[in-house]
């Protein structure tokens, strides 16, 4: 994971403000067998542990795909508070 820009804490501070979620990982997230590509926002409480077992998937929508059982959270993917992928 990496990003293209940097946000300065006062900058994360006003987005978690203003219900957006910040560059990066949030708090209390659990991932497990996955791609996380650059400029995501995840958020907290998330769970990316793949827990169907799914192996192909396309949920660009959502922001991720699932490959041959491991998921790839895409490019500028924003996954909110609370997912469980």
């Amino acid at each position: 994971m990496g990003a293209d820009y940097y946000e300065s804490p006062l900058e994360r501070a006003k987005n978690l403000e203003s219900g957006k979620i910040p560059l990066g990982i949030g708090a209390n997230t659990t991932i497990q067998r996955a791609i996380v590509d650059k400029n995501a926002r995840i958020g907290r409480n998330v769970r990316i542990v793949n827990k169907d077992r799914v192996v192909e998937a396309s949920r660009e929508d959502l922001g991720f795909v699932i490959q041959n059982g491991i998921v790839v959270i895409i490019k500028n993917a924003t996954i909110p508070d609370g997912t469980v992928i």
